[in-house]
């Protein structure tokens, strides 16, 4: 009765879904009464990304243990896996060409509000040759060892692979570290009309989608540490590599447009 006829994973019943959508709605609203300064909204707010985040983290031991020991990975599976995580990443990019439309539909054509001039007067804008052309060289290369890392696994070279991705998290961290260090310096904030809107809207949203990446990337170092990629089997690793890959390509047209271009 048990044996199973088919190559597909029929996932067994989980309570994560019910608890993560509990924990999302909590931390949505913790957010809106934190920033209308309600009573305890910062509680809230602290309590629904403890949830979210302990969700997040049972949910995927949940899937490295159906993957990893229990063998329910197979090819149709990943395949499909494969597919959920490709569209994914094609909603990310959906995600930023929204930031992206709204910075050219205010530089391109700037209103009288701004001066009719791009950047607005005031906005004293960041040299693109000193940290933001120093943060691509590391997002490039950070490339270059997640793909080193990549083909060690594939050539079943396991300390290559680790090398690798060690070398990759702490290039992400260093990234992170001149990211904050530039904010600090900035001249200009948040509240300091679209150009400030714009600007640390679509950077700040990628330096999120970095540190995302860099726990992907840190948790497929430990994965890698305990054996669990193999040549045939490393589609955790994989959906990292592309999830990396995919924030290096958003950096590189956040240099041009905004750094380069912006700076004119």
């Amino acid at each position: 009765m048990n044996y199973q006829r088919h190559s597909y994973h029929l996932v067994d019943p989980s309570p994560w879904p019910l608890i993560g959508s509990l924990s999302a709605f909590t931390l949505t609203n913790g957010a809106v009464m934190y920033f209308h300064f309600f009573q305890f909204g910062g509680y809230v707010l602290l309590l629904g990304f403890s949830l979210v985040l302990l969700t997040m983290i049972v949910w995927w031991r949940d899937v490295v243990r159906e993957a990893t020991f229990e063998g329910h990975h197979t090819a149709v599976v990943q395949k499909g896996l494969k597919l959920g995580v490709i569209l994914f990443i094609i909603s990310e990019i959906m995600f930023f060409f929204a930031f992206f439309w709204a910075y050219f539909h205010a530089s391109l054509a700037p209103s009288i509000e701004l001066g009719s001039i791009w950047p607005p007067k005031g906005i004293q804008v960041f040299n693109a040759w000193d940290v933001p052309f120093l943060n691509t060289i590391i997002l490039l290369a950070s490339g270059i060892t997640v793909t080193w890392a990549h083909h060690s696994i594939l050539a079943g070279i396991r300390y290559q692979a680790i090398i690798g991705l060690l070398l990759t998290c702490f290039l992400a961290l260093i990234f992170t570290g001149l990211q904050v260090l530039e904010y600090q310096e900035s001249s200009f904030d948040i509240s300091d009309g679209v150009y400030g809107s714009t600007f640390f809207l679509a950077t700040g949203f990628h330096g999120a989608h970095v540190l995302i990446g860099t726990i992907f990337l840190s948790v497929c170092l430990i994965r890698q540490i305990k054996y669990h990629f193999t040549k045939e089997h490393h589609l955790g690793f994989e959906a990292a590599a592309w999830y990396w890959h995919f924030v290096d390509v958003v950096w590189l047209f956040l240099f041009l447009t905004i750094y380069w271009w912006g700076s004119l």
